[in-house]
């Protein structure tokens, strides 16, 4: 009796365990950054009419990619590879009209388009050549450029977040 129980225990334990075959604990990056560790983010190039976008889009990638925790930032000195990138534009697209006036916007989209290169600082071979695009929207109120602006910042914390996706998960 105690030996079918046994039995079965360990069929039970076998069938649980083996659903966990393909996972693992830590970071899974993408083969070709698997000798990367560390990452220079030197401050992004402004190709936009937008004033001082450079900044904010740099320190919104920083965070991020801290927050991920897949690679640590350093200097370009010091670091593995280093990630360049350039904002190429920013857009804002009419999404929603005032019901019975469809010449006034009442809803915005805003795309913050990004162009990064990640290079490998020894051999200086590019490992990951990409384009992102942060997205947000924001409603028309008093003040349109004060909104559009805010819009930007949050524009840039999605272009961050995907573009520490591409970096860290491969997708």
């Amino acid at each position: 009796m105690r030996f079918i129980i046994s039995l079965i225990a360990a069929v039970v334990a076998t069938s649980l365990l083996g659903g966990c075959a393909g996972y693992q604990i830590g970071p899974v990056k993408p083969a070709r950054l698997a000798e990367i560790k560390t990452i220079a983010v030197p401050i992004f190039k402004n190709k936009t009419l937008e004033p001082r976008v450079e900044a904010l889009v740099t320190n919104s990638l920083i965070q991020q990619i801290q927050q991920d925790g897949t690679y640590q930032i350093l200097t370009e000195a010091d670091a593995d590879a280093v990630l360049e990138g350039t904002i190429e534009n920013i857009t804002r697209r009419r999404a929603r009209s005032i019901r019975g006036n469809v010449d006034a916007t009442s809803e915005f989209n805003l795309n913050v388009d990004l162009i990064f290169t990640l290079t490998n600082r020894v051999t200086g071979e590019e490992l990951l050549v990409e384009k992102v695009t942060g997205t947000t929207s924001f409603f028309v109120g008093q003040d349109l450029q004060q909104q559009e602006r805010q819009a930007v910042v949050l524009a840039a914390q999605d272009a961050a977040v995907r573009l520490t996706s591409k970096i860290s998960e491969g997708w």
